[in-house]
């Protein structure tokens, strides 16, 4: 594959681990390494570098990618924010993926003048009694509250993260309705992908695929209420179940699906780089695709063969391969790596037996 014969794909998305250092250690994290390999963070001048090969990147393309600093935790890396307005000014679009219980008053109006599009803030649960126990620390909730406090203070936009997990979810409606009474701009729901932590965890707090397939009901009746931009991570069966259910989600104050929304966009339009610069198709996939210390970027997302694989919705397997929804959906391609070794086998927490033809 060359760069000409996929100069269409966008790279509308990079998820940078920014720093492995986090103050937290939630029983649902992705991140495999601890805090004593943050020595191994790259430096502000390889951080820089990667900023512009992004940013040249983005400028071959229709639009310029949005740069999520996440981790671990963003803000315990000291020069997170010179690196966010670094970003701003080669006109990449930044955001910023925290726990919250970091910000204060000062940390807020940081944010808010570095430039940052949205802050997305992980909340697993309504109630301290659920989230804390995810998050493991006590207080974190209250944090977390204090936090979104202040970003609403600030003018910040922020959108609430929920992992969906048998322990909340119970209370995705509470949760819907909490992050609206805040102020939230939307609510993202993740799906449970067993990767790091979150291995053990899949053992004991992932619900069954039935369960999931109705939790994506209940997730859609919320979407349709219009309140709040509702999205489905790491869930692209839901993509299958809004056009099953043959009627369009309520626009309403600006909050209205795309028609072109599309499940998995591990490798599609979605890139993650480790806290090392190692590139990945998502962040719960490990299949590494380069490093951006040896490798350019525009080189990884247009030339990477593993990437050009799992843009070929004809080479799933198993039932996603014949599956009518498959260029909608594409099924998880993480948890179908986790679950087989091929990231191309059949997602492995979707009801659905495919019976037709979908266009």
């Amino acid at each position: 594959m060359n760069a000409s014969s996929t100069s269409k794909q966008m790279l509308r998305l990079l998820f940078w681990e920014s720093t492995i250092r986090c103050n937290l250690a939630c029983a649902h994290c992705r991140r495999i390494e601890s805090d004593d390999t943050a020595g191994r963070d790259i430096t502000t001048v390889q951080a820089k570098d990667l900023i512009e090969q992004l940013s040249s990147l983005g400028k071959k393309q229709p639009m310029m990618p949005v740069l999520v600093f996440s981790g671990g935790e963003p803000l315990c890396r000291e020069d997170v924010f010179d690196l966010i307005s670094y970003a701003k000014s080669l006109d990449i679009i930044p955001a910023l993926a925290t726990n919250g219980t970091l910000i204060d008053s000062g940390i807020a109006s940081r944010i808010r003048d570095s430039g940052v599009m949205r802050v997305s803030v992980s909340l697993d649960g309504a109630s301290a009694e659920i989230h804390n126990k995810l998050r493991r620390q006590d207080g974190s909730f209250e944090r977390v509250l204090e936090g979104i406090g202040h970003l609403r203070e600030n003018n910040v936009p922020f959108q609430i993260n929920l992992t969906l997990t048998k322990h909340n979810a119970y209370q995705i409606q509470d949760v819907y309705e909490l992050a609206e009474s805040l102020g939230a701009t939307a609510l993202h729901i993740f799906v449970l992908v067993p990767v790091g932590c979150g291995l053990s965890l899949a053992q004991t707090d992932m619900l069954s695929p039935m369960q999931y397939e109705q939790k994506m009901l209940e997730i859609y009746e919320l979407e349709k209420r219009g309140q709040l931009q509702v999205k489905v991570t790491c869930g692209p069966f839901y993509e299958r179940i809004v056009r099953q259910q043959g009627e369009p989600v309520n626009i309403k104050k600006g909050h209205g699906r795309s028609g072109k929304s599309r499940g998995c966009l591990a490798g599609l339009g979605v890139l993650f780089v480790g806290h090392q610069g190692d590139v990945f198709p998502c962040g719960y996939l490990p299949v590494k695709c380069g490093n951006v210390l040896d490798d350019k970027l525009e080189d990884i997302w247009y030339n990477n063969k593993d990437l050009a694989r799992m843009r070929d919705s004809n080479q799933l397997e198993g039932k996603c391969g014949i599956c009518g929804y498959k260029h909608i959906c594409g099924g998880c391609r993480g948890r179908a790596y986790a679950a087989t070794g091929d990231y191309m086998a059949q997602e492995p927490f979707c009801v659905y037996i495919p019976n037709e033809t979908v266009k």
